[in-house]
């Protein structure tokens, strides 16, 4: 197949917008060639996760663009960076490395990119209405938009995301077409009890199964209540983007392209169908922990970052059972969220209990934990990535189990979580 470039197309393409706009559009007709694209679309919004810092390439491409006048031409969100650019002070990597990451930072922001450093844009400043198209970077932002929003992105990566922004242009395949959107195998809920499923702890442990179990393909789910939450739903997403290659997932009577089960399959047969069972949860909530419950060093909440709600939670939990000092509790959140606490006196009050609020980056990537052992955490994204990441060991609990673990210094349960009591198990 060929793909065809409209003339703004092939102006970008031979150099009449600038260089840094025909590098760009270089590199996106070659992933669209890849692809099997025959064309590219308009993009209305980017987010761009090649602001973290992995290695030199990467800060050379950015200030080659910046050399070559960069300017995103679509609204442009930043992920998360390696510093905390607010509070510099707690990053615990070397000098180098924190230079290069701000250089790396700032190059975005000069390509015109918006500043707010988060991999959960969608609950800052900007939230994609159902059916945009966009260029969207970031395994949780990724799953987020396409299934929660009903936005359109393919899952971009480092260097293709930029490229997208600017020249605001996607190649036409894959999720951006609605063909390619149908639900294929399809998970019931029937057998998970009720209580369970409205429980902020099942969702991580639930999409960290989905993940695992969709086999390249787009999971349905059925029987999750109607009141689920957008916190609930953005962990679930989360987490089966981390076990999985999730990037859109429907949950019938929820999201936006599955008011109905066959509404989600496109009136199509399913590939699979099964049912949870509280023997699969539970094994998957096992395999969220590397070690058995014992004594902690570290808690790490806020990955995807924490809302305002979801610290509206932890708050009252924080004042009953503040940390115990030898236990590093951090809370990874955005600056609108950080803001909003300072005008509320949240923040004073958090940390006044010894909780360090980190923006702008997140624990499982730069020098952040000043302790090494074990850290426990409610986030699925957490638990999968913090052995490889940075070396720690897991356990994974509820936000309540968190909390009174931190402050005791060893992991306490809640031992009701779990148990089938309509069933007797």
């Amino acid at each position: 197949m060929t793909l065809i470039l409209s003339s703004q197309d092939q102006a970008m393409l031979y150099g009449h917008f600038g260089d840094a706009t025909k590098m760009a559009m270089r590199i996106l007709t070659t992933m669209a060639n890849v692809y099997g694209a025959t064309k590219l679309l308009d993009i209305e919004s980017a987010h761009i996760d090649g602001c973290l810092y992995h290695g030199q390439s990467g800060l050379d491409f950015a200030e080659r663009l910046v050399a070559g006048g960069a300017q995103v031409r679509v609204p442009t969100t930043l992920n998360v960076g390696a510093i905390d650019l607010m509070h510099p002070e707690q990053f615990q990597g070397s000098a180098d490395l924190a230079s290069r990451a701000s250089r790396l930072m700032a190059a975005y922001q000069q390509m015109g990119c918006a500043p707010i450093w988060t991999c959960a844009p969608y609950q800052t400043m900007h939230r994609p209405t159902f059916g945009t198209q966009i260029a969207w970077a970031e395994s949780n932002a990724i799953v987020f938009a396409n299934s929660v929003l009903g936005a359109r992105t393919n899952r971009y990566g480092d260097f293709i995301d930029i490229c997208a922004a600017l020249t605001g242009r996607a190649p036409a395949v894959g999720l951006h077409l609605p063909q390619n959107r149908r639900g294929q195998v399809v998970f019931y809920l029937d057998s998970i009890p009720k209580k369970l499923l409205h429980e902020d702890v099942f969702f991580p442990v639930l999409g960290y199964y989905i993940g695992a179990n969709s086999q390249n393909q787009i999971p349905v789910l059925v029987g999750l209540p109607p009141e689920t939450t957008e916190d609930q739903l953005k962990a679930l997403g989360a987490a089966a983007a981390s076990s999985g290659a999730v990037a859109l997932f429907h949950a019938v009577g929820i999201t936006p392209e599955a008011r109905t089960l066959a509404e989600a399959l496109h009136h199509q047969p399913p590939t699979a169908e099964r049912t949870v069972t509280m023997a699969e949860v539970r094994a998957t909530l096992g395999k969220l922990a590397t070690v058995a419950d014992g004594r902690i060093q570290v808690v790490a909440l806020g990955s995807p970052h924490f809302s305002l709600h979801e610290f509206e939670k932890l708050l009252p939990l924080i004042e009953q059972h503040p940390p115990h000092p030898n236990v590093d509790f951090i809370v990874c959140t955005n600056r609108l969220a950080l803001g909003a606490m300072q005008q509320r006196g949240w923040l004073a009050q958090l940390h006044a209990a010894g909780v360090r609020v980190i923006v702008d980056t997140c624990v499982v990537v730069t020098p952040i934990v000043r302790q090494h052992g074990v850290l426990m955490t409610n986030s699925g994204k957490f638990a999968h990535y913090s052995p490889g990441n940075i070396g720690l060991e897991v356990v994974f609990g509820s936000l309540e189990e968190c909390v009174r673990s931190a402050a005791q210094g060893t992991v306490w349960r809640d031992e009701s979580l779990w148990i089938n009591k309509e069933s007797g198990d």
